[in-house]
């Protein structure tokens, strides 16, 4: 089983006091060479502050992400799902997870990254700035990762959960038998409608709950037994998709 995760914009500071970034330590290691590719074009792009603030779609307020960008090679690691915030990630709360819960994570769950491709929960990384949008000098994201991350996540057996945005999956199709999770609301009348906001936070709260549980479930109909029995609504939706009604 695996959970894949969204990155998010905004990282933690600091790390692992004399660490720093080690592609061999990372999961998913078929991918170490376009991960150099990426870097490689990061580090030159951090060169100029004017061309990465457009590159990467910085405001003036953002300019520290440049200096982030240009010592990231040098700049302390800490596992990713404690690297990233935002709203997914405070949900989430992965700090105050139990020890097995952690350690569940560190097996069944995996973040999209626009640097990196695909990272596993406890993999060791800087503090950086890429998105999914971001232009890099000669070097197109979804042609660097698609055929890769999508190689990777085909080697997979088991239920395959995809809790990413449309556009970090772009980079990287999880396997047809996989299923995305659409977070719905539903109205007095029955009616269901898309969340925006509230979606991530309700998908950083589930996956939470599902990590906490550390339960292996071998498909679909497991988990959705399994969040009933937790007071968790979740169904079968569209055609390869699981809706989570919130």
């Amino acid at each position: 089983m695996l959970l894949i995760l969204p990155p998010s914009e905004t990282k933690r500071d600091g790390g692992l006091e004399g660490s720093s970034l080690d592609l061999g330590a990372l999961g998913f290691p078929a991918l170490t060479p376009q991960r150099e590719s990426a870097l490689a074009a990061l580090h030159a792009l951090s060169q100029s502050v004017e061309r990465s603030t457009a590159a990467l779609k910085l405001g003036t307020t953002q300019r520290f992400e440049v200096e982030r960008n240009r010592a990231l090679l040098a700049s302390p690691v800490m596992a990713a799902v404690d690297r990233y915030t935002g709203v997914i990630y405070d949900a989430l709360d992965a700090g105050t997870l139990s020890a097995a819960a952690r350690a569940f994570a560190g097996r069944h769950l995996a973040i999209g990254s626009a640097l990196f491709g695909l990272l596993r929960a406890h993999d060791p990384i800087p503090a950086y700035r890429l998105s999914h949008d971001s232009r890099l000098p000669g070097l197109g994201l979804g042609k660097l990762w698609r055929a890769g991350v999508s190689a990777e996540l085909e080697q997979r057996s088991g239920l395959v959960l995809d809790l990413r945005s449309e556009a970090y999956a772009h980079l990287g199709r999880a396997p047809a038998e996989s299923l995305y999770l659409r977070v719905l609301s539903q109205g007095p009348d029955g009616r269901r409608t898309a969340l925006s906001h509230f979606n991530k936070h309700a998908k950083g709260e589930f996956t939470r709950r599902v990590l906490e549980a550390g339960v292996v479930h071998a498909d679909a109909a497991g988990l959705i037994d399994w969040a009933s029995s937790n007071h968790i609504r979740l169904e079968f939706g569209a055609p390869g998709e699981l809706d989570l009604i919130v």
